[in-house]
């Protein structure tokens, strides 16, 4: 038998787990028909964009895998592979997305090979639509063992969005227990490392697919009593909340409601770790139909203009950083402490927001809206799902040695440099930001209008080739804003247009407030 070994990327070999968030757009939910999904990832590494070609194999042929904690084994291989860019989307139009929600970690089965991050690579490698991705998916736990912690998975395609959620049986244990629910047309919804599948149908399969063992197995394990009059709810049986969970997680899919629907109020006392408050809904209906810049700014997010704004108070400093280094929490005099996590988290390692269009061939339809760093200050470009090249600048970098020549350590040095003065850069960020993904976005029209009167060869042909001009100009543009910057404020001064230098010093509110905590330390005359 011939061993053919994936390769996965080398960040999940690690034991952390990387926050991120997962927000969805159903088709009838958005501005022009297609459905979204946008997908970020926090963590201090670089990833390098790829594209895998499809494939044929021959018959016999099987994967070998590693889980983290040794576990090794071999799954059967298909004898056609789908192209894949990145892990994200494939050549059909199915894109995937997750967030890690850990839940009962007793039931981590470490003694297993298959880790998330294979089963989303295989789904895209195997799939051609999400209901089809999902079935692959859960087919695979049952006959080879699911060896991951517990994990909201973001599955869609030009016509359907689902969540699926799974977790394991425990050392020892066989297959995994998940559920499956598809977010109705015309609404959105969003996920953040815990598990939102609450309530849902057990005789709907058109709309709901689950595991046999999904209740049964709770009740044995004393996680759900079927005397207490209690609906069975998958996440409150699998991932129980906590205060810090509720801040740390659902915050975010908080700030993405409530921007998305206003109109809804939806209170913050839920994700605030209010007693006998109700959970968020696991979709909504947006008060205005969402377009491709609506979903960029979603995810561009310090919870500005709400209680917990990070651009406001002392702890932004004198212009309003959002950052907050880690560790997020800390504890003092036995009472415990954390920070906010917005969407926009200066650590992030990419993001991107899958585009798919049910009327465009699949080459042309599917786009990867791609961005490195923190999606505040990130750009995205698009990168067509027929591509067979990867713009050079976001296949590239290492993480112990910067280059201006890695876009991951162009855009990274740009987010961290605005800290310095934060509310004067980012106007200037902003402005290459918009003037660029503006023009992406406007493009938009003219490319398909040129791919569709070109045969299927040369269409993709020409794909790549516009595909990867525009993340070189994104990167370009972005080295010259880092030089752009250094100048502008060099030690602290800010240079107009016309070169003439000023100081403007700090925020008059700021010295205020350290005049308010420290009375005498900074007074002139307090010794007269």
């Amino acid at each position: 038998m011939k061993k053919v070994t994936l390769l996965i990327l080398s960040f999940f070999l690690s034991s952390i787990v990387f926050p991120c968030t997962n927000f969805i757009v159903t088709k009838g939910a958005s501005a022009d028909g297609s459905t979204f999904l946008a997908y970020t990832n926090d963590g201090e590494w670089i990833y390098h964009l790829d594209k895998t070609p499809a494939k044929n194999h021959k018959f016999g042929d099987s994967l070998e895998f590693s889980g983290r904690f040794g576990a090794k084994g071999k799954i059967h291989q298909v004898s056609h592979t789908y192209a894949v860019i990145g892990f994200q989307m494939n050549e059909h139009q199915v894109a995937v997305g997750e967030t890690t929600f850990v839940g009962r970690e007793e039931l981590w089965n470490k003694s297993k090979y298959l880790e998330y991050w294979h089963l989303m690579r295989l789904a895209l490698e195997r799939a051609k639509t999400a209901r089809e991705a999902i079935k692959i998916m859960t087919e695979l736990v049952e006959q080879y063992g699911y060896g991951s912690e517990g994990e909201s998975f973001s599955i869609a395609d030009p016509n359907e969005a689902w969540i699926l959620e799974m977790i394991g049986t425990g050392d020892g244990g066989e297959g995994a227990v998940w559920v499956a629910v598809k977010i109705p047309d015309g609404y959105i919804s969003a996920h953040a490392n815990m598990a939102r599948i609450g309530e849902f149908s057990l005789d709907d399969p058109e709309n709901c697919l689950y595991s046999a063992n999904i209740i049964s197995f709770a009740v044995e394990n004393g996680y759900y009593d079927t005397d207490s009059g209690e609906p069975f709810r998958f996440n409150e049986a699998y991932c129980p909340s906590t205060p810090e969970r509720l801040k740390y997680c659902e915050s975010r899919v908080w700030s993405l409601f409530n921007r998305a629907a206003p109109s809804k109020n939806l209170s913050s006392d839920y994700c605030r770790g209010v007693k006998n408050t109700e959970r968020y809904p696991l979709f909504i209906k947006p008060d205005k139909k969402i377009k491709l810049e609506n979903v960029m700014d979603l995810i561009r997010d310090h919870y500005e203009g709400t209680d917990f704004d990070m651009t406001k108070g002392i702890d932004a400093g004198p212009f309003g950083s959002p950052s907050r280094w880690g560790p997020l929490s800390w504890e003092n005099d036995s009472l415990k402490y954390s920070w906010e996590r917005p969407i926009s988290i200066f650590n992030s390692a990419f993001s991107y927001i899958a585009q798919l269009r049910s009327w465009l061939p699949n080459e042309l339809g599917g786009i990867a809206w791609f961005g490195v760093d923190d999606t505040f200050f990130s750009c995205y470009f698009p990168v067509y799902c027929g591509v067979t090249e990867i713009s050079e600048p976001f296949t590239k970098g290492d993480i112990r040695n910067f280059s201006w020549e890695s876009a991951w350590w162009t855009f990274n040095f740009v987010s961290n440099f605005s800290n310095l003065k934060y509310s004067y850069m980012k106007k200037d960020i902003q402005k290459v930001q918009h003037k660029l993904e503006s023009k992406f976005i406007s493009d938009q029209d003219s490319i398909t209008e040129i791919a569709l009167n070109l045969n299927e060869e040369e269409r993709i042909k020409f794909l790549t080739e516009y595909s990867c001009n525009q993340g070189k100009l994104a990167h370009k543009e972005w080295v010259e804003l880092a030089e752009f910057l250094i100048m502008k404020y060099n030690d602290g001064y800010l240079k107009n247009e016309n070169g003439k230098i000023t100081s403007p010093g700090y925020p008059d509110e700021w010295k205020q407030q350290m005049i308010n905590i420290y009375p005498e330390k900074f007074n002139i005359n307090r010794n007269r």
